[in-house]
């Protein structure tokens, strides 16, 4: 008995021995420093997404600028900036917890030894688990962003902000209302797997290719160059959920599930319709990522130190 308890215990402390903190921080830093800056690509992209041309209440725009200057206009730096308290909160938490998530599971394969190479099965793995725990943690704050950036106008403005958004939305549909969108969330978990595994494989040909090891901090120009091809990879094969999710949680319309808005989006606006706020998304997620994994990469070895 005292055997098995030893082993179990045993495994319990080289778990927590694989947590660093300093990932967290890093990924909160990265994640926060390119949502303060790129918010309002995030409010254009939305809006772009939800538009079907059957609601007439939904804004239309012609292009990126034209939505830019028609937001300024009408709403002001406000407008642009609608959502962006949730969104710095979602956004740090989200890559501060997958930081977290992902290199303590990353870890625990290498068995503690960062110049491990793993196989690109193996990142698509560790990215997915670390992806649906930090979703599942973070869908509220994804949930309120999205509809504070669809309040268009003062005939629309029915929450005040972040916390408001979050009482008015628990009081009209409970904890349900907090995880609309979940289940294309979920799918979209691939879009960071893949990601991360483009950009982590990146990382291993390039010091493999130049006798270095693994964790051999790498320079700026490198981690920019790596995270933006990634990203450009994933966005273009996993952006459809994203305008099944930004659909889902839009205040102004109701859809039964998630079958019902994929059905309606193809009846009505065919294969198109899946990728509304693509060109307005890559505008946005390129530099971001290139903004987050480059501030997280230095910070990171920084606090690792």
């Amino acid at each position: 008995m005292s055997v098995v308890t030893k082993t179990a215990l045993d495994t319990d402390v080289s778990i927590f021995n694989h947590i660093k903190y300093e990932h967290f921080v890093a990924g909160i830093s990265g994640g926060v420093t390119s949502t303060l800056i790129l918010h309002p690509l995030d409010v254009i992209k939305i809006r772009f997404a939800v538009y079907d041309g059957r609601i007439q209440t939904t804004p239309r725009y012609s292009g990126i600028w034209n939505a830019f200057t028609t937001i300024f206009r009408q709403e002001g730096l406000h407008g642009l900036y609608r959502g962006v308290v949730p969104n710095v909160w979602g956004a740090g938490s989200s890559w501060g917890l997958y930081f977290l998530f992902y290199t303590t599971i990353k870890t625990k394969i290498q068995k503690g030894n960062a110049n491990t190479a793993l196989s690109p099965a193996q990142h698509l793995l560790a990215a997915s688990e670390a992806g649906v725990m930090t979703l599942l943690l973070t869908n509220p704050l994804w949930v309120v962003k999205t509809r504070l950036c669809l309040q268009y106008g003062n005939s629309s403005q029915q929450y005040k902000g972040m916390i408001d958004a979050l009482v008015k939305i628990y009081r009209a549909d409970g904890i349900r209302g907090y995880y609309k969108g979940l289940v294309p969330g979920i799918f979209g978990v691939s879009h960071g797997a893949v990601q991360f595994m483009v950009y982590e494989q990146l990382k291993n040909e390039y010091t493999k290719y130049y006798n270095l090891p693994i964790s051999t901090k790498l320079n700026t120009v490198q981690y920019l160059s790596f995270a933006a091809f990634s990203k450009f990879i994933a966005a273009g094969v996993t952006y459809p959920y994203q305008v099944i999710r930004a659909r889902l949680q839009n205040q102004h319309y109701s859809y039964k599930g998630s079958l019902d808005c994929i059905t309606q989006t193809w009846k009505y606006e065919g294969w198109r319709g899946f990728y509304k706020g693509l060109g307005t998304n890559l505008l946005r997620v390129t530099p971001a990522t290139m903004i987050t994994f480059v501030t997280y990469e230095n910070v990171s070895h920084f606090l690792m130190k």
